[in-house]
């Protein structure tokens, strides 16, 4: 039976990831839940509770093995695969998404952009050429695609979506500010860029209050 974790702790592993990479890189191998937590502003309790969601990776009195959980939580990320990735949508977020380097360096492999735009179509960003959005089911039919990148407006995304799960692609990372409706095969990751600005905002609200 599958185990359900809480989102708020799948949101916490990024965080994880990337902060035992960095102790890695200044040479630190082991690490105590209290020391973890003040370097990452969360309680050791709320660690220890977070991990134990996935095994059990510390000793009481030794602490955690950096590379060994490292190792871990990038298993538990599925970072050790490499997914095929295509955006729909080659304006500004699409480019940027393309441009981002590390998404290469962690697995993500971009393989195809689309757009329907005739400005853009043909033109070449990181040694992927941009394609039509007319030409997209065919290459979703000779080419392994496991996410679709959603960045264009939401009415003009909805459309596509039939092309993009009968051809077998099982993840979706949508931009495109629309509710999707697809099988219960396929993942959905919704990233809405002005709720984060917002939340930023009210933080900042709630500080001014307190001054």
């Amino acid at each position: 039976m599958e185990k359900n974790i809480s989102s708020a702790v799948i949101k916490r592993l990024p965080r994880y990831y990337r902060y035992l990479g960095s102790l890695l890189d200044n040479g630190i191998t082991i690490i105590s839940s209290r020391d973890l937590s003040r370097k990452m502003h969360l309680t050791a309790s709320q660690i220890r509770q977070d991990l134990n969601n996935f095994g059990c990776f510390g000793q009481q009195g030794y602490g955690y093995n950096v590379e060994l959980l490292y190792g871990e939580i990038r298993k538990i990320l599925g970072l050790d695969k490499t997914y095929n990735m295509i955006i729909i949508g080659a304006g500004n977020i699409g480019q940027a998404l393309l441009n981002y380097i590390n998404y290469q360096k962690r697995g993500y492999n971009f393989v195809g952009v689309f757009d329907k735009n005739p400005k853009l179509i043909g033109l070449n960003i990181r040694g992927i050429e941009i394609r039509d959005i007319d030409t997209l089911d065919e290459f979703l039919k000779t080419t392994k695609v496991d996410i679709a990148v959603l960045s264009l407006p939401g009415n003009n995304a909805k459309p596509l979506i039939n092309t993009i799960v009968t051809n077998g692609v099982r993840g979706i990372w949508n931009f495109s500010h629309l509710p999707i409706v697809t099988p219960e095969d396929v993942v959905i990751e919704n990233v809405h860029l002005t709720d984060s600005l917002m939340q930023l905002t009210y933080k900042l609200t709630e500080k001014e209050k307190g001054l």
